[in-house]
């Protein structure tokens, strides 16, 4: 097992000490894993500023890394939240200040709104909140590459109380892929969708990884976004099962941003 999304009481919203995450991955048998903390410069709810201890999380990673290397391939990751306008250079300056292996871009807030309290959903159907939301992620990717894949590319459908047909808003979907895939860049499947209960509803959806394929996207990533230990490897064969139906033959690691490709 590849487990590139995972997380530790760096994180705001995890308790879990990174060495008790780590030592679960050995004893499941994971061979690398992406230690990919939160960053997210300017997250609107104050209460969980997503900021880091860079200092101590550097040195967590490079300890980490040493003291793992005959048991597991730890990679230095982070995930970070992208933001539009100056929050973009705030970004850039995170993703570069250390020698990671692997950057998350992940959208978690919109136009300067947290997806999960709901607030970016008021006072306008799911249809303009989804052609909002993917052409907010279509213009902050034409100014921002310091990423390897982007993270759970609908996150939309988790938060929204209706998904609305295709129709409105594959032809921004199909836009932001042709950016990520121009770029050299990749998606993850987020393995998350089944904890949060998302039913077929995967994170991507089957048919925005089939348009990844179908674009000539090759880079794929397989990610728990465990902030528990048992959640760790979470469904990765079915990740396995949906990267093989889409016509795709190999999963994607990384060692300073550079994919490696993994025979399935």
């Amino acid at each position: 097992m590849y487990d590139y999304h995972s997380h530790s009481s760096f994180s705001d919203d995890c308790a879990t000490p990174m060495k008790e995450m780590l030592d679960e991955a050995c004893r499941i048998g994971i061979k690398e894993i992406a230690v990919t903390d939160h960053c997210d410069p300017d997250y609107p709810d104050r209460a969980f500023p997503f900021e880091l201890d860079f200092p101590s999380y550097h040195k967590a990673l490079n300890d980490a890394k040493e003291a793992y290397r005959d048991r597991i391939k730890v990679r230095k990751g982070i995930e970070i939240g992208i933001q539009h306008g100056k929050i973009l250079e705030k970004c850039r300056q995170r993703a570069r200040a250390f020698d990671y292996d692997f950057i998350i871009g992940s959208f978690h807030c919109a136009e300067g709104l947290e997806l999960y309290g709901g607030r970016f959903f008021e006072n306008r159907s799911a249809e303009a909140s989804y052609t909002a939301f993917y052409t907010y992620m279509r213009d902050c990717l034409l100014q921002y590459r310091d990423y390897d894949v982007i993270g759970h590319f609908n996150i939309i459908d988790r938060y929204s109380d209706r998904i609305p047909d295709s129709s409105v808003y594959m032809d921004l979907v199909e836009e932001i892929l042709k950016i990520i895939i121009s770029d050299g860049k990749g998606i993850e499947i987020n393995t998350s969708s089944f904890r949060y209960g998302m039913g077929e509803r995967t994170t991507p959806a089957m048919d925005i990884l089939q348009l990844f394929k179908d674009l000539g996207g090759e880079i794929v990533t397989i990610g728990s976004d465990a902030h528990k230990p048992r959640d760790l490897g979470y469904r990765y064969d079915t990740a396995v099962e949906m990267i093989k139906s889409v016509g795709l033959n190999y999963l994607t690691t990384f060692e300073q941003h550079k994919p490696s490709f993994i025979k399935l």
